[in-house]
């Protein structure tokens, strides 16, 4: 069993296959042009599982799998059927943009994975271009129908942006209600990657606009999950994060592997350590020893300060994922 320096079980490990994204999104990288092509020197999917491996031999049972894009890393599907094989009943999830799910999603499925989150916005056209720097959102739905149909879990995150598409909460609420999917509204996270003067709208903002239509009840929230859950008046829940908050924090399972061999305690936590070297001589002692100290200086709480200045991250989203 993996433990932390608070003595919190950690058994959730996200890893990031790439940081290239075909989107643009403006809360995430807006500023780098689609010829952009970043300085990867990727572990391969081989000396990832090395790592993963030595997780589930010490307690994790719950995999997420995130870019950047994932869909963009060839042979995804392999990757996700070597870790389904070497242990079954993994809870194995991926986060996507969903603009390639449509192709994948049986083949995901047959691999193993379980569930999806996908990303959407919005329900406009144009708003979904804005967002993410072209046009996107006919595919993306394609794919959301698409890994309902092949049996993927599906849920979708929602950031919610004042200017720009704060008067859909309600829509895309409903739209995810209709197929039985569930929501999570995610407040934006400040980050130096970002476009200029970029607000969300915070938690309460997003109540009061749900509130305008409908009545909802807070509900338990799921232990170590970021999300804070409500509850329709017919039973459909949906979710709020609110990364400004510590409430999370205190059952925090989770830690953060990109695609370089960066293992992170913590999305807005700067210091790391890379089992790089470990895995690509084949030292499952030395990632071992990597995983630990990593653990012991977990942080007890995320770095949000409450002053302006330090509200901002200087971490790249599309590095880490989520």
């Amino acid at each position: 069993m993996l433990v932390d320096g608070h003595g919190r079980k950690v058994n959730y490990l996200r890893v990031s296959v790439t940081e290239r994204c075909n989107f643009r999104c403006q809360y995430c990288m807006p500023e780098k042009p689609f010829s952009w092509v970043p300085k990867e020197n990727l572990l391969s999917f081989e000396e990832l599982f090395l790592f993963i491996k030595v997780g589930i031999d010490e307690g994790i049972d719950k995999i997420r799998i995130t870019g950047g894009e994932p869909l963009l890393r060839t042979g995804l599907d392999k990757f996700i059927k070597m870790i389904n094989d070497y242990k079954q009943g993994l809870d194995i999830a991926l986060t996507t943009n969903g603009y390639l799910l449509a192709d994948v999603a049986q083949d995901l499925k047959d691999a193993g994975l379980k569930r999806i989150n996908v990303s959407l916005d919005t329900l406009k056209d144009d708003i979904a271009a804005k967002i993410s720097g072209k046009d996107v959102l006919k595919k993306v739905k394609k794919g959301i129908a698409k890994a309902q149909e092949v049996g993927l879990g599906v849920k979708i995150n929602t950031v919610p942006l004042k200017g720009i598409n704060a008067d859909e909460i309600i829509e895309v609420m409903e739209f995810c209600k209709q197929r039985n999917m569930s929501i999570r509204f995610i407040e934006y996270m400040e980050n130096k990657h970002a476009k200029d003067k970029l607000q969300g709208l915070s938690e309460d903002e997003v109540k009061a606009k749900i509130a305008t239509k409908y009545k909802f009840k807070e509900v338990t929230r799921e232990l170590s999950s970021p999300s804070k859950l409500f509850e329709l008046e017919d039973g459909y829940r949906f979710g709020i994060i609110n990364p400004h908050a510590h409430d999370f924090c205190e059952d925090c399972n989770r830690i953060r592997l990109t695609a370089e061999g960066v293992l992170i305690p913590c999305l807005y936590f700067e210091e790391a350590m890379s089992i790089k070297k470990s895995v690509q001589v084949g030292d499952v002692a030395g990632a071992a020893e990597v995983l630990r100290e990593v653990l012991k200086n977990k942080p007890e709480k995320n770095k949000w300060t409450g002053d302006e200045e330090n509200e901002t991250s200087s971490r790249a989203f599309y590095e880490t994922g989520g």
